[in-house]
């Protein structure tokens, strides 16, 4: 949807889980060997794939100031399970949290939200507030105050709407 640049870090991991579903045509990136060899996910691990990115999607909306899309598992409990240790490296001694075990993708994801806490990033990620497309975008503005994933597409159509409804 989005012609934005990535998210930077690790947030990148989870905007790229939460855009593995394009919510206007249903098409699930997930349903796909690709789709799934580029997250590190097996079919066995799909199904708390997909909770997980509901859960991530509804805390991005949540970032934006909209309310959740529909009723998902808190994300904190998700991540509570996640194992994760401190890595420093013995080159400049910086710190980050990485995940204990690199196969499961909510330890990956949980130290991809740690980092970005501790970076004050993590805020920045959002949905998008288009209900037909809550696509995850990182917010470059300024101010912080992004509501849509691309002002040409989703904010112009909800320029239009407002506009037309003004017009009634």
């Amino acid at each position: 949807m989005s012609g934005r640049s990535p998210a930077p870090g690790g947030l990148a991991l989870v905007e790229s889980l939460v855009n593995t579903l394009d919510l206007e045509s249903g098409a699930d990136a997930l349903d796909t060997p690709d789709g799934r060899a580029a997250l590190g996910i097996t079919e066995a691990e799909l199904a708390a794939a997909r909770t997980l990115r509901e859960s991530l999607r509804a805390t991005l909306l949540a970032h934006a100031g909209h309310p959740p899309h529909r009723e998902v598992t808190p994300l904190g409990d998700l991540l509570a399970a996640a194992p994760l240790h401190v890595a420093v490296d013995p080159a400049d001694g910086s710190a980050t949290l990485a995940p204990a075990d690199v196969g499961p993708l909510v330890a990956r994801v949980a130290a991809a939200v740690a980092n970005a806490l501790v970076e004050g990033t993590w805020t920045r990620l959002k949905a998008c507030e288009d209900d037909t497309c809550h696509w995850a975008y990182y917010d470059r503005s300024p101010a912080g105050r992004g509501r849509w994933c691309s002002m040409q597409v989703c904010g112009s159509r909800a320029k239009m709407r407002r506009y037309r409804a003004k017009d009634r």
